[in-house]
C-alpha cells in the first residue's frame, strides 16, 4: 500500500456510528462546553462554593446551576455539606475530575502556543522545586517524547506487545500521512 492509498477499513474509525460508543464524543457530552471547563478550572484553583463560581466566573445563575448539576451527575463534581458549615454545600473533585487534569494543562498550553501567544499567570509548577511543568507531550510506553510522525493506528487485534515487526505493509495508518 503506498502512502497516497486509502488505508484498509479496518483502519478507519466507523464515524458515523461512534457517537453511541467511542469514548471520545462521550467525553465531549461531559465536558465540551465552555462553562464546564470553566467550572472544573475554578475547581483546580481551589472554589468550592456556588457563589465563588458565580462571583469568579460571572456565569448566570441557571446556567451554573444546570452545569453544577451535570459535572456531579456525571461525577466529575461530588457535593457536600461544608464541614465548617453544614448549612453551606461545597463542590469538590472527585478522582475522575482530577483525571481530567492533564486535559486542562495540554489545553491551556495549546491555548498559550496557538491562540493567546502569551504564558498564562500564575504558573504552573512543581511543588518540590518551583520549576515550570514541562508541555503536555505523547510518550511511549519507554517514556520517549512522540511527535505525530512516530505515531500510527493499528487494529487492536494486530497489537504486538513484544518486538516490532516491520513487515507492517497494509496494518497501520500513519498519522504523519492523514
Amino acid at each position: 500500500m503506498t502512502m497516497t492509498q486509502t488505508p484498509p477499513a479496518k483502519l478507519r474509525e466507523p464515524l458515523a456510528e461512534i457517537a453511541a460508543c467511542c469514548s471520545l464524543p462521550q467525553a465531549l457530552e461531559t465536558m465540551g462546553e465552555r462553562w464546564s471547563f470553566m467550572i472544573l478550572r475554578a475547581s483546580f484553583n481551589g472554589l468550592h462554593h456556588f457563589e465563588e463560581f458565580l462571583e469568579e466566573l460571572g456565569i448566570a445563575r441557571n446556567i451554573l446551576s444546570n452545569r453544577l448539576t451535570r459535572l456531579v451527575e456525571s461525577g466529575i463534581l461530588k457535593r457536600a455539606p461544608c464541614v465548617d458549615d453544614r448549612r453551606k454545600i461545597e463542590y469538590r473533585l472527585t478522582d475522575k475530575g482530577l483525571d481530567l487534569l492533564p486535559t486542562m494543562i495540554a489545553l491551556r498550553q495549546w491555548g498559550e502556543k496557538w491562540e493567546s501567544g502569551v504564558p498564562s499567570n500564575p504558573v504552573l509548577v512543581d511543588e518540590r522545586d518551583r520549576r515550570a511543568i514541562q508541555p503536555i507531550s505523547i510518550r511511549a510506553h519507554d517514556g520517549r517524547v512522540l511527535t505525530h510522525h512516530d505515531l500510527c493506528w493499528i487494529d487492536i487485534g494486530d497489537l504486538n506487545t513484544g518486538a516490532v515487526d516491520d513487515d507492517h505493509e497494509g496494518v497501520v495508518k500513519r498519522i504523519a500521512t492523514i
